[in-house]
């Protein structure tokens, strides 16, 4: 039996609507659905209980931008949600929270400016604050993935978690989108070096096979959206996982 994994759908704003980029380009786009609480309402009859969702909005203009979609999601289901995108401030944070997010990633603020996410990690608690570690060839990379930087990600998830941070999420940019199979490498890496991280493994689901092999590495959670979006991964099967997993 494969060990229990949390699938965690992602739902990426832009506009208000439902979409998914390709390796973060927002060039290469596609709406899926004009209303993420019908999404959302979705994956919660499937079983589901935890959202990732994404300001991309946010990301791109630096502050919080789709506050009132996480304020419908969060009022209307029982969707424990991760929010993250444009979080730059500690307004940005007090709007998140007050709209209903459980938990914040933040990954660009933590490159640069450290101090500024490790007060919100003292303010609010590593249970609340999560660290965004985006790959790309090995290496951090931030904005909406707009740029690339050399900090080596098992080192800068090393720093952070020194520092107090327990929750990661770690999405490899070449695969995001792509549905070309999750970076098990890089998660075995960091699984390895961090063993009381808990990681959650992002970018290039295209299966449940590939939820199958990250459960059997132990990794605690996986998000997923392209492959939901596209029938790769029936809602059906998410439920079905769950249930025989419990």
């Amino acid at each position: 039996m494969n060990q229990k994994i949390e699938i965690i759908p992602a739902i990426d704003i832009i506009g208000g609507k439902c979409v998914r980029l390709s390796q973060g380009d927002y060039e290469r786009k596609t709406v899926y659905n004009e209303n993420p609480l019908e999404v959302a309402s979705m994956f919660e009859s499937a079983g589901i209980s935890r959202l990732h969702l994404v300001d991309l909005d946010g990301a791109k203009a630096k502050h919080i931008v789709n506050y009132k979609v996480l304020e419908q999601i969060a009022s209307k289901t029982k969707l424990i949600i991760d929010f993250g995108g444009g979080l730059k401030s500690d307004e940005d944070l007090k709007i998140a929270f007050e709209s209903g997010a459980a938990m914040v990633t933040g990954g660009s603020i933590a490159v640069k400016e450290p101090e500024l996410f490790l007060s919100w990690l003292e303010k609010f608690g590593s249970e609340k604050i999560i660290l965004g570690a985006d790959a790309k060839d090995g290496k951090i990379a931030v904005s909406g993935w707009q740029e690339s930087t050399e900090f080596p990600v098992v080192e800068f998830i090393t720093e952070f978690h020194q520092k107090g941070i327990s929750k990661v999420i770690s999405t490899d940019i070449s695969r995001d989108g792509m549905l070309t199979g999750p970076a098990l490498e890089l998660y075995a890496e960091i699984m390895e070096t961090l063993p009381d991280v808990e990681i959650i493994a992002s970018g290039g689901i295209a299966s449940m096979d590939d939820i199958y092999k990250l459960g059997e590495m132990s990794v605690p959670g996986v998000i997923t959206g392209k492959a939901i979006y596209e029938g790769k991964i029936s809602l059906k099967e998410i439920e079905h996982y769950n249930l025989r997993s419990t």
